[in-house]
């Protein structure tokens, strides 16, 4: 074992841009996540899409959202480089919010356009940075996306809470126009900090010793391990993003409370920021005794976890909630229970995105991870469509029997990823 990661880490050790990156990412995901936590409902009882048209547009544009930063990583990797990509993107989600802020329907499809663009360029880029900060340090790695990850989650906490509020009180475009001034946030944050992530934005240039440094064929390793890591993701991503859509109906018309539904999606991101710690405890505990699971088998897990979330859902609609109000603690409890299966999966997954993609794809191949997303919120959306067709516990049982469907024989790849993992360390 090397010096760097036999001494205990401390916080100190991690490079001052991983915190510019980190509030960055931060009033994004506040912005990002404040949006996502009214569309449905805005849809719903002011534009009065039905529940069918809501989980289409939904679908495609959570689809657009995470498909998009794979071209938004290659025009980083290729033509604009990182910086210009993440600024140009946060300008654009800016206008995105201010636009969908105007009550009426061409604004409103526009306004989603714009988000999607400027999401595309920017969220592959600031992961990648977060990555390329430890080229000198790469046993903090995992580390570093786990604080970065910590960031997503807060802005993901507060925004619904807030976001609600300003709804409340004051309408639905004053809500859609305050996650603009989250994005301006997010921007100047960026911009004026820039010194400290100035050397991760560095391109790799093509015939560098670290672009030169992996054969043809490891790449073509590297490049199959990802994708069965894509396909991982999308089945977790397929049932997560249920968070913004059927969980906020269910929300509002199952739950014996007075609430506002849209809070409910808070729940899971408290969930992560409570439970990051102590799971990284749990794995430095296990680890000290070599008994902690590997990156994939930890992935598996976030996938048994989120089954176990549906699966007691299901047996909520059974109690009453099919027909029904039951109370909100089920809810309450499914979200905590997916938010350990999200601590197991993503962050971990985007570290190893980082790790394995050869260096002179690392933008594109970190919107291959998003692009899983991407897939994920589109088919969250087509299967969402069914909400009103079946019961309420049929619907929740049955994306937990497709989870385990698809999960099981994705399990059995688990030792090409641990080979190619060993090659990569080696």
């Amino acid at each position: 074992m090397n010096a760097v990661a036999s001494r205990p880490s401390r916080l100190p050790s991690h490079p001052p841009g991983l915190y510019v990156l980190f509030f960055t990412e931060m009033w994004e995901r506040y912005s990002f996540y404040s949006m996502m936590a009214i569309l449905s409902l805005y849809m719903n009882e002011s534009l009065h899409f039905d529940v069918a048209h809501v989980g289409r547009i939904y679908g495609l544009y959570t689809a657009g959202v995470y498909f998009l930063p794979l071209f938004g990583g290659l025009l980083a990797d290729r033509l604009f480089g990182f910086n210009r990509a993440i600024i140009a993107g946060g300008v654009l989600m800016m206008c995105g919010h201010l636009v969908l802020g105007v009550e009426a329907l061409p604004f409103f499809y526009s306004g989603l356009v714009l988000l999607a663009c400027g999401s595309g360029l920017l969220k592959p880029n600031i992961s990648t940075l977060v990555g390329n900060l430890y080229r000198d340090r790469p046993a903090l790695r995992d580390q570093g996306f786990s604080i970065f990850y910590m960031g997503i989650n807060i802005g993901g906490f507060v925004s619904p809470l807030t976001v609600s509020w300003i709804r409340t009180h004051y309408g639905w475009s004053p809500a859609f126009m305050s996650a603009a001034v989250a994005m301006l946030l997010s921007l100047m944050v960026f911009t004026i900090f820039n010194r400290h992530i100035r050397g991760a934005a560095v391109k790799v240039e093509e015939h560098s010793a670290e672009a030169s440094s992996l054969s043809a064929a490891e790449s073509q390793g590297r490049l199959i391990t990802l994708l069965i890591v894509f396909a991982i993701s999308t089945v977790f991503w397929l049932a997560w993003y249920q968070i913004f859509y059927t969980f906020t109906f269910w929300a509002r018309g199952s739950l014996a409370t007075t609430i506002p539904p849209e809070t409910f999606s808070s729940v899971e991101a408290f969930g992560v920021i409570v439970f990051s710690p102590l799971l990284v405890m749990l794995w430095a505990w296990l680890l000290r005794r070599n008994r902690e699971p590997s990156t994939p088998v930890k992935m598996m897990i976030g996938l048994a976890l989120l089954t176990g979330a549906f699966t007691l859902l299901g047996f909520a609609g059974l109690a009453g909630g099919d027909t029904g109000r039951v109370s909100a603690a089920w809810l309450v409890a499914a979200n905590l229970i997916m938010a350990l299966g999200e601590i197991a999966l993503s962050p971990i997954g985007m570290s190893l995105v980082n790790r394995l993609a050869p260096p002179r794809t690392r933008g594109l191949l970190m919107g291959g991870w998003f692009a899983s997303l991407a897939l994920g919120g589109y088919l969250a959306g087509a299967i969402g469509a069914y909400w009103d067709r079946v019961p309420h516990s049929r619907f929740f049982f049955g994306i937990a029997v497709i989870l385990v469907v698809v999960a099981v024989p994705l399990s059995l790849l688990t030792p090409q990823i641990k080979r190619t993992m060993q090659r990569a360390e080696a």
